[in-house]
């Protein structure tokens, strides 16, 4: 099943790269795996996956000490400050930083372990009461203010679109976070890239890849539907 599913995510990734002269090669699919035991994780694996995502710090490490270590795993779910420890060093990507005191921890813990830790900055770019992330009008004082901490790179932005059942209603939001990252590139600040848009799940990604994401995030639609129950 994860094999066929694969297969038809990538298929449409090349579809949507060709009808819009992209480079596959510039767009990473992401596996979201929170919630799926090993046994899935390992199917993917042989699959050709080798991009996590994982929403809970204790799901990710439990993973990483028990799956090959050229996985690359992102964390990509709210981060609360005392779990940062943990994932320093184990983290290809944190793509959830959402406040300078996050970001202070992070580089923190990166100089203690004298690592540098890749993040992208999380935007509520829909203004959702119920999401996390800056402001989209806050967001380029808050990547002035931690592209000045030691040990710690901005490589661009992520967002959670809304729910929702047409895929046409999160283009707005993600051709949104694209001119963001266009004006936040243009200020040429220090210590900061825009390489990546991580932006788009199972139900919108091909909208995303559209407005310019680079990094997609998709579970259901090479897992199937999630375990509520472990969650």
């Amino acid at each position: 099943m994860i094999g066929n599913n694969l297969e038809h995510v990538k298929n449409q990734i090349n579809d949507v790269c060709n009808s819009t002269q992209r480079k596959v090669q510039g767009i990473t699919l992401i596996a979201v795996s929170k919630t799926k035991p090993v046994s899935l994780l390992e199917e993917a694996y042989q699959n050709g996956c080798r991009d996590f995502g994982e929403n809970k710090v204790q799901e990710l490490i439990d993973k990483y000490e028990r799956l090959p270590k050229d996985i690359r795993w992102h964390m990509i779910g709210h981060l609360q400050r005392n779990k940062v420890k943990y994932l320093i060093g184990k983290t290809y990507l944190i793509h959830s930083v959402d406040s300078y005191r996050l970001a202070e921890e992070i580089s923190r813990e990166a100089v203690k372990k004298s690592t540098e830790v890749n993040i992208l900055i999380e935007v509520n770019i829909a203004l959702e009461d119920t999401k996390f992330g800056v402001l989209p009008k806050d967001t380029c004082e808050l990547i002035r203010q931690i592209s000045l901490l030691p040990n710690i790179k901005i490589n661009g932005l992520m967002t959670v679109a809304p729910y929702t059942d047409e895929q046409e209603t999160n283009r707005q939001y993600f051709a949104a976070l694209r001119d963001l990252s266009v004006d936040i590139k243009s200020k040429n600040i220090d210590n900061v890239n825009m390489n990546v848009l991580s932006m788009g799940m199972s139900g919108d990604y091909t909208v995303a890849i559209q407005e310019g994401a680079t990094m997609i995030r998709v579970g259901t639609g090479i897992f199937g539907e999630r375990d509520y129950l472990n969650n």
